[in-house]
């Protein structure tokens, strides 16, 4: 029976590109590969036809005495083969195969691990008070995970029996397929990459070598640490399969919103309401801190809404050190509300015995105010 004509077979043109040829060959292979057509005759002939084309094609020497000689020009060398596989060839066949099966031609992700894989990394979100993130803490956890089963020591087996070595992949976790002038590797389908067969499971945890339980942590909180501050908990996750190592827990901590200080990085912020009497008249006032003592504000003569007074070493502590950061009080002068009429009358005496110098900022943004209008006006 005579060839066909290789770039009918690839289904191109003769001036087809390198990048379209190797397009054309990728989509003919996926189509016609023998794994994605058991026991189909004719696809596993197309899929050989399809591999001497892009053989020849794919190599620039081959291509032009194909294009002279036809196939003649093969015919003493043994065929297509003779010339061997090009880097070409070798490197569209691997992405090919990266796509079937996601390992090609003895290329392995990882390799083997006896059956042991990583158990998964857990998360734990704890909310602290802002109390508790000043003076630090030790929290106590129940975390539910897997965990080593005890039956069979992680093993999946049943007690007084073990694992078995895969009979399909002889503990190798892959299994190689032949199929003309290269090999195909790929992960062992009877254990699914373990390496090992388990006959008789253990009825504790099925074979897994893991069971789910509730676990009881301590875990240690510094003082000083701020909302977002991951805590990493080693091998405290999820147990591994089949005595494999275990994960990693991960705690992020939340600070709860406090309903005095608010907090930026180390320092503490506070707003404080004052009389307008304390405001006028300069007095003191006694705040409670964070670490439970009291310390004493000043308030000076005429202070004004907004004015700000700085308690150093009074914030929060900075994490691994010793030094504290400050608390920040604010002002804020508050307008007195349901008088009775005696106050009333004091305060209409008082409003007429005021003047500039008692309301000097009243009194200069109004001046400002006039002279702004009267300059409209004149205009």
């Amino acid at each position: 029976m005579a060839k066909r004509d290789y770039y009918e077979v690839l289904g191109v043109q003769r001036t087809v590109t390198e990048v379209e040829l190797k397009t054309a060959f990728r989509k003919q292979a996926m189509q016609f590969h023998p794994d994605r057509n058991p026991g189909d005759k004719t696809a596993e002939t197309r899929f050989k036809e399809i591999n001497e084309a892009y053989q020849v094609l794919s190599d620039g020497q081959k291509r032009s005495a194909y294009d002279r000689f036809g196939h003649a020009a093969f015919e003493q060398g043994g065929g297509a083969g003779g010339f061997g596989m090009g880097e070409g060839f070798a490197s569209s066949m691997a992405d090919i195969f990266d796509d079937l099966f996601g390992d090609v031609m003895g290329r392995r992700g990882g390799g083997r691990s006896g059956g042991r894989e990583r158990g998964s990394d857990l998360r734990y979100d704890l909310e602290i008070k802002l109390e508790e993130a000043f003076v630090g803490k030790t929290a106590q956890l129940k975390v539910p995970t897997s965990v080593t089963c005890e039956a069979c020591a992680g093993s999946g087996a049943k007690a007084g029996s073990k694992p078995k070595v895969c009979p399909t992949c002889q503990g190798h976790g892959r299994v190689r397929a032949q199929q003309g002038f290269f090999a195909i590797e790929r992960t062992c389908p009877t254990c699914q990459g373990r390496g090992e067969k388990i006959d008789d499971p253990c009825p504790s945890c099925a074979g897994a070598g893991r069971v789910t339980r509730e676990r009881n942590l301590s875990v240690n909180i510094p003082a000083g640490v701020e909302d977002g501050t991951r805590i990493r908990l080693a091998g405290e996750g999820e147990a591994g399969v089949r005595g494999g190592p275990s994960g990693d827990l991960y705690i992020f901590l939340s600070i709860k919103p406090h309903g005095v200080f608010h907090r930026d990085g180390a320092d503490l912020y506070c707003r404080v309401p004052i009389s307008m009497v304390q405001a006028t008249l300069g007095g003191e006032i006694t705040l409670a801190t964070l670490d439970g003592a009291e310390s004493q504000v000043k308030i000076p003569e005429g202070t004004q809404t907004g004015r700000q007074f700085k308690i150093r070493g009074k914030g929060m502590p900075v994490l691994r050190s010793r030094d504290f950061g400050d608390l920040y009080v604010q002002a804020v002068v508050e307008t007195p509300q349901n008088l009775t009429k005696r106050q009333r009358e004091l305060l209409a005496e008082f409003d007429q015995e005021s003047s500039h110098r008692t309301h000097p900022e009243s009194t200069g943004f109004f001046a400002k105010m006039k002279e702004f209008l009267d300059n409209i006006g004149g205009q």
